[in-house]
């Protein structure tokens, strides 16, 4: 059995079950965006410390793999719905991380940032081709495990390996430092982390023939959307309890 084969056997229950885990996992909600700022803060705090443990800590609570992960999905099933939720998942959380990121440096700034310079920000401003080879392999990786339930556990390091969140806090404590150098240089890592893994991804997700699973994709997001307007519903009587 050759090695194409290999992504061709895998069940169609196992295709849909991922399909529903990514939509799930991408899903532009207040839990989402809380994580993604809780990441960047943490990644902040390290980074400025000189603290590659804390700033792995950040890694593995960040859900930013996931929509990114949704665009090759988008990409592979043409669907451009799918392709304009992702994106505009991924440019929101971008967003959010940069101002975080900023917030951060500016609380940091009490110290002079020569200080703050340290090896782990230095590190995540030096876009190179070994970085964009770790951004492919990972791609390749996680997109893989994600089809493949058993091997789900893997997850959490295949995030560890590449870098999203933290050049994104580079970027906004570049900015809240006046240090362009160091924001442009960071946000050509991220760009380079991101376009290594939608390629990989595609290229699996291509190779598992996710034909029809656009279908799955909307399904997915149908409820995903009802369980955000439910629990706005409740928050709202919750409001309304304690105005009264």
């Amino acid at each position: 059995m050759s090695v194409l084969s290999r992504f061709r056997i895998i069940a169609m229950s196992e295709k849909k079950a991922a399909t529903h885990e990514l939509i799930e996992r991408a899903t532009p909600d207040f839990d989402f965006f809380f994580m993604v700022a809780l990441a960047v803060i943490m990644a902040c705090v390290g980074m400025m410390q000189g603290s590659e443990t804390v700033v792995i800590g950040s890694m593995l609570i960040a859900p930013m793999l996931y929509p990114v992960l949704s665009v090759s999905l988008g990409l592979a099933t043409g669907d451009l719905g799918i392709l304009r939720r992702s994106l505009a998942t991924l440019g929101n959380a971008m967003l959010l991380s940069i101002g975080v990121g900023l917030v951060a440096g500016l609380f940091g700034a009490a110290q002079p940032v020569a200080r703050l310079l340290t090896p782990e920000i230095v590190f995540r401003t030096e876009p190179t081709l070994f970085s964009l080879a770790v951004a492919v392999v990972s791609g390749l990786a996680v997109a893989y495990a994600l089809m493949r339930p058993r091997l789900s556990e893997t997850l959490a390091g295949i995030a560890i390996s590449v870098s999203l969140i933290p050049p994104l806090a580079v970027v906004g404590l570049g900015l809240a430092w006046f240090n362009l150098p160091v924001a442009v240089g960071a946000l050509a890592v991220f760009l380079l982390n991101i376009a290594g893994i939608i390629a990989a991804a595609l290229i699996v997700f291509a190779l598992t023939d996710l034909t029809g699973m656009d279908r799955e994709a909307h399904e997915a997001v149908k409820e995903e959307e009802e369980r955000i307007r439910k629990e706005a519903a409740k928050l709202e009587r919750l409001d309304k309890i304690e105005t009264a």
